[in-house]
């Protein structure tokens, strides 16, 4: 593997901090630091563009080339280890690396790739779910592989390949992902109906805002004969106030005696 194993042309940099690596992103470079081994972490600096192009094939492990058959770290074989990428989460800033030898195992994650069509597909309604894409595996440095591939022709609906079935391409390479994380699945997508509801939630909205316009209406009509509504029994009219249409008046004629009443 290591004949394949590419190089990553670094320069070592004395300076770190966050306005320093913006500078250095800025010039199309990219931070990194190498640590591991019980030796002090050094800070480099690698090419962007030949950095990423590596990472996104799937590359982890690597070779440190310097300017310089002098440099520390020249010819060094490093493990990637993390990567940091900006608030978007989609342009690599910052690369970590272990020192690593050749005689040593190591745990890393390994890319899972599936293989096939599935049968279960055919089935109408049946998708594919893939939740597991990565495991992680020990295995030496030389037996590293790049990718794990998984057949699923034969995957049927309400059929999983987990973890613990997954073939390894080497009987020294141990897996350590749980042995039930799924990695493959065919299951039957559940149509959501969302039109009755929808239209049910318009029609709904339409009469709560023309009720609380009448409302308001009736509140000022209310309001309108309030002003103009006749005393309370017994209580003295607003002074200049008008008796209100169809009232009677503020106080009835006197009653006549009754006919044959005695006179005095």
């Amino acid at each position: 593997m290591l004949q394949k194993t590419p190089v990553l042309q670094a320069q070592n940099r004395d300076q770190t901090g966050t306005r320093y690596c913006q500078r250095i992103r800025s010039k199309g470079q990219l931070p990194a630091v190498v640590y591991g081994h019980k030796q002090a972490p050094v800070s480099i600096v690698l090419n962007f563009k030949e950095a990423v192009s590596h990472f996104n094939k799937g590359e982890k492990i690597f070779r440190l080339g310097f300017d310089g058959s002098k440099e520390k770290d020249g010819g060094q074989v490093v493990l990637l280890k993390d990567l940091q990428f900006d608030h978007l989460g989609t342009n690599v800033v910052h690369a970590d690396f272990a020192r690593v030898d050749l005689n040593e195992k190591i745990r890393t994650r390994v890319a899972i790739h599936l293989v096939g069509e599935a049968k279960g597909l055919k089935t109408a309604g049946a998708i594919l779910m893939h939740p597991t894409n990565e495991v992680v595996v020990e295995c030496l440095v030389t037996e590293l592989p790049e990718f794990i591939e998984v057949e699923i022709g034969d995957l049927d609906v309400d059929q999983q390949i987990n973890a613990g079935q997954v073939k390894l391409p080497s009987g020294n390479i141990k897996m350590i992902t749980d042995s039930h994380s799924i990695v493959a699945q065919i299951v039957i997508q559940q149509e959501i109906v969302v039109g009755e509801a929808t239209a049910a939630d318009a029609t709904a909205a339409g009469p709560e805002v023309l009720t609380a316009k009448k409302a308001e209406g009736e509140e000022g009509a209310a309001a309108a004969g309030a002003k103009g509504a006749a005393p309370a029994k017994g209580a003295a009219p607003a002074k200049g106030a008008a008796p209100a249409a169809g009232a009677k008046g503020a106080a009835a004629p006197a009653a006549k005696p009754a006919g044959g009443a005695a006179k005095k």
